[in-house]
């Protein structure tokens, strides 16, 4: 089975966890929704998804203790389908799901996304509740001894039974109704709980790419957590169209030091339609439903590196910020037309060297005679990065242009190569132009 089409460039868009974590709300979807429509449509962005147990009632109402309420109440309907709560979600009520709000993101002129758990809800298992075009019930299909280690929701499902198929059919076709766009599947990239068997999710991510196949509705589909494991790139690219290369990505500088390995082992593996995910951009204000609202963390020389890294491996994007606080420095940061450009018009980017101080990107150009060079300091003190033209491939800086895309500087280099000035822990990214 061929892999689908429906990401031909790597996704850009909103996800409620950095900031939210279990306890958006409907109101607070429509007015990110909202806002990038006014302020972030026309770079590119456009996927609005709602993250973890929307489901779920009461959340965030312990978090003092626990992050997901153990065994609490869901909503769901005869057919062992998880709803939106309608405590939070007040226009899925009367079986409408989510497709009041997909509609209102849809009238915006973007596209709606949501997370799901892998699995069947163990309170279908337990209650015996019914499979849409099965005769199984949910006990019948759920594997017990699969399970999350971090959250309680769902058992994994038994691809050997009648009725797995089905059921999972019958939530991408419910999601399909709702005009759903892109779901994030969780706990299946790596189902880290099993250190014997890491990848023991491998079925359900081939029944879930059959389940969107059969919807009729173009679903991109993300896995999550990562680490992503490279010996089954292979199988990532066939069933899906993102995964993640790393756990959850917080705003620290060791986090973004560490995303440099981690672009050096996937860096083969981008192509159209499949991209290793770098993991959600902890930008402006996060942290709310956690308990520690807080700006970001990261300098903005940070944020830049993690930009320029991002968008030269061609990493998806999802802003984690709540986008009604952002500020001009960030907003200006997300809408940099000329950085964005590398996720849909430059292929092939390679790490051409890294150590201890500093890492060299370099990628080509697909519509124009130009290539892209990032150079990253990863040192804590402001360096001098020197490139030398042979070590990129191009034989000769003589008679290019270079512009740096970040703020617009244009440095001349010699025939053999250019030496720049990098802030530490900054990042800078040339277009090479005249090749």
């Amino acid at each position: 089975m061929n892999k689908n089409t429906f990401a031909p460039h790597p996704p850009m868009g909103w996800n409620s966890y950095d900031y939210y974590d279990t306890t958006v709300t409907e109101e607070d979807v429509k007015a990110n929704a909202k806002y990038m429509a006014s302020h972030l449509k026309k770079y590119g962005w456009e996927y609005i998804v709602v993250d973890i147990q929307w489901y779920a009632y009461d959340t965030g109402t312990k978090r003092d203790r626990y992050q997901y309420i153990p065994f609490w109440k869901v909503e769901m309907d005869e057919y062992s389908r998880l709803l939106p709560c309608p405590d939070r979600f007040p226009s899925s009520v009367d079986g409408q799901g989510f497709k009041p709000l997909a509609d209102y993101v849809h009238s915006l002129g973007l596209k709606f996304g949501i997370h799901i758990m892998r699995g069947i809800p163990r309170i279908a298992a337990h209650n015996h509740t019914k499979i849409l075009g099965s005769n199984a019930t949910a006990n019948e299909i759920a594997n017990p001894s699969s399970i999350c280690g971090w959250n309680p929701d769902m058992y994994g499902v038994d691809y050997r039974q009648d009725g797995a198929q089905e059921y999972y059919n019958s939530i991408f076709n419910l999601y399909a109704e709702w005009g759903v766009d892109f779901v994030k599947c969780d706990d299946i990239a790596n189902t880290n709980m099993y250190r014997h068997n890491q990848y023991s999710a491998k079925e359900e991510i081939e029944m879930i790419h059959r389940a969107i196949m059969q919807c009729g509705r173009p679903i991109v589909l993300s896995l999550s957590p990562g680490p992503a494991l490279i010996e089954k790139a292979w199988h990532y690219e066939k069933y899906a169209n993102m995964w993640r290369i790393t756990d959850d990505f917080w705003d620290t500088w060791p986090n973004i030091r560490n995303m440099f390995e981690r672009c050096e082992l996937w860096q083969n593996h981008v192509s159209e339609g499949c991209y290793p995910d770098c993991d959600m951009l902890p930008l402006g204000y996060v942290g709310k439903g956690f308990g520690e609202e807080r700006y970001t963390r990261f300098t903005k020389d940070e944020q830049i590196t993690m930009m320029t890294l991002w968008c030269i491996f061609r990493s998806p994007l999802m802003i984690g910020a709540e986008l009604t606080r952002l500020d001009q420095w960030t907003l200006d940061l997300l809408s940099n037309q000329k950085v964005l450009r590398l996720l849909s018009c430059s292929s092939g980017a390679k790490q051409v060297m890294r150590n201890d101080q500093q890492a060299i990107w370099f990628s080509k150009d697909t519509t124009e005679d130009a290539y892209y060079l990032a150079l990253f300091n990863l040192s804590d003190d402001k360096k001098c990065i020197r490139v030398d033209a042979q070590e990129i491939g191009l034989g000769t800086f003589d008679g290019k242009a270079l512009e740096e895309l970040w703020i617009g500087e244009r440095i001349a280099g010699s025939e053999k190569f250019i030496s720049t000035e990098v802030s530490a822990h900054g990042a800078k990214l040339f277009k090479i132009i005249g090749c």
